[in-house]
């Protein structure tokens, strides 16, 4: 392009030539060479022996660095003309907006596009009810399958496998598979142009594409945005290069490989006693459900599993459970303080503190006391990702991206936001609902059940919603909490809020609840058998203690 600007330039004007070689002696060789570029095919005139041409870019990069037995480089002579004039020519490129591949906006025979961002709870609900006899539909996300996050922390100790938890998002909208204008690409979004109706991506990066970054844009009619959140670490230095999150599948696999490795290196002979204990100690930051769960499958795996097969450690291994204030804050008085005698009897050691910083054998609290461990899991609560933070849109309290009842986004045209990334406007007057699967999942099935009644109105076209009445707003209401505690011990909490009367139950029965009421969640049939069966297996054969990886 530079080049051809170049030219047609060095035509309109009179300078005579651009640029000549230097003569033979001005270059000096060390021995004989064969070119590998071949001889520039703009030449203007020949002049006292010398042919004057324009040199392109790529001319000059073969010239100087792709011909072997070159000792010196060859010298060009270029008038002040010829310099003004290429100067112009980088200037118009560095100006000129990057072109990238991709999907571009849909025309009026076809149907209206809709662009999804994220796999998570509220991002697989929309999929899954998303009429494709009137949308065309593109999920984009780092992660092609959804995790069935209650679950996960019983994936770490092998209670149940991993896939048990994750459920591939083509077969929750089989259009993404099969359908010749609908398409999952495994990418993160990186911006979002609100004017255009065009969101700009960058495919996640394995080594395998012709260029990396390798970058693509995607126009939409209308785009969901259901990112996620990302764990919250206020900052505390250590955090992230040291613990371990429980986020994702990856995350429960790092856990396991860690747990099992320092039970078989803690056996091996001349380990001191104060090592061992070091090792073989697990910590885990946060008293919410996540971190309690956790604890309990912990400490059902100690009992259960690691006793009968690493005897010889056995009585090194423990658990700490460090919470800055009460475990389980927003359950009953009377669940928490179950929960609490259950864990202690359990073998979960209770602490209460917060975390100052993180080092690679140990963490220190705010009080100066140092805590030793071998494996450390933080589980503090999720906030606002990097993604969410750059974008220019309007921000609810706390950081999400602000949306009014109806889960527009209230700025821009065709922009809905729903999950642990979206938040209600102050000037909504709702409050911010908690980062919760249930509240994900209900905002999923409220936003596809407005999408498919604008696309039987006509508008599900880019701009073609601005007159259609919405309807109700949404509404959500607490179905009540659930909290596994370990050794078929549960609790659930029926109540509508934190201050609200409701039932409010713990023990034996609670776990069967739990478990009926997770088995029955679970996305497909295939992964209702997958936990069935991993459940049936552990409880008569043990968890498997193989390190694979």
């Amino acid at each position: 392009m530079a080049l051809a600007r170049i030219a047609r330039a060095n035509l309109r004007r009179s300078g005579g030539g651009l640029g000549s070689y230097a003569s033979s002696k001005e270059i000096f060789y060390d021995r004989a060479y064969t070119p590998i570029c071949s001889v520039p095919s703009l030449v203007n005139s020949k002049a006292n022996g010398k042919f004057s041409y324009i040199p392109g870019i790529k001319e000059q990069k073969y010239i100087k660095f792709s011909i072997r037995g070159i000792a010196g480089t060859p010298h060009y002579q270029f008038s002040s003309n010829t310099e003004r004039i290429m100067d112009e020519s980088d200037s118009e490129m560095e100006n000129e907006e990057p072109r990238y591949a991709g999907l571009e906006a849909t025309k009026q025979s076809e149907k209206p596009r809709v662009v999804v961002l994220g796999t998570g709870w509220a991002a697989c609900r929309f999929l899954k009810g998303l009429d494709t006899r009137i949308y065309d539909v593109v999920c984009i996300s780092p992660r092609n399958h959804m995790v069935f996050t209650p679950l996960l922390a019983s994936t770490c100790v092998g209670t149940l496998e991993f896939r048990s938890v994750a459920e591939p998002v083509s077969q929750i909208q089989d259009a993404l598979a099969k359908n010749p204008n609908s398409y999952f690409y495994l990418a993160s979004c990186t911006r979002i142009d609100t004017d255009k109706h065009e969101i700009y991506c960058e495919a996640v990066n394995n080594g395998g594409l012709p260029h990396e970054p390798y970058q693509f844009k995607v126009a939409y009619d209308k785009l969901v945005i259901a990112s996620g959140a990302e764990p919250l670490t206020f900052g505390i230095k250590g955090v992230k290069e040291h613990g371990f999150f429980l986020r994702e599948v990856n995350h429960a696999q790092e856990i396991r490989k860690r747990l099992l490795l320092n039970l078989m290196l803690s056996e091996n002979p001349g380990i001191s006693e104060e090592e061992k204990k070091r090792i073989l100690h697990c910590v885990v930051i946060g008293g919410g459900p996540t971190g309690v769960e956790f604890s309990g499958e912990l400490s059902d795996f100690i009992m259960s599993d690691v006793r009968e097969r690493y005897s010889h450690v056995k009585d090194y291994v423990h658990v700490t459970l460090i919470e800055a204030n009460e475990i389980l804050s927003s359950f009953d008085v009377s669940l928490r303080q179950y929960a609490t005698k259950h864990l202690t009897k359990s073998g979960v050691h209770l602490m209460r503190g917060v975390v100052k910083e993180v080092h690679s054998k140990k963490l220190v609290l705010s009080d100066g006391t140092d805590v030793p461990y071998g494996i450390l899991v933080w589980s503090t609560g999720v906030g606002p990702s990097q993604f969410v933070k750059s974008l220019n849109l309007p921000k609810s309290p706390g950081g999400r991206v602000g949306v009014d009842e109806y889960l527009r986004v209230p700025s821009v045209e065709d922009v809905f936001a729903l999950g642990d990334c979206a938040g209600f406007l102050e000037q909504t007057g709702r409050p911010v609902l908690p980062a919760l699967a249930q509240v994900a999942e209900r905002e999923g099935k409220y936003l596809v059940e407005l999408f498919n009644k604008l696309g039987k109105e006509n508008g599900a076209k880019a701009f073609s919603a601005k007159d259609i009445p919405f309807g109700d707003p949404f509404v959500y209401k607490h179905l009540g909490s659930m909290a596994s505690v370990g050794r078929y011990k549960a609790l659930v909490d029926l109540r509508q809020s934190k201050d609200a009367k409701g039932l409010s139950l713990a023990g034996f029965v609670s776990w069967f609840i739990w478990r009926s009421a997770y088995l029955t969640r679970v996305i497909s049939w295939r992964n209702r058998f997958y936990v069935a069966v991993n459940w049936a297996t552990t409880l008569f054969f043990g968890r498997d203690n193989s390190r694979i990886g």
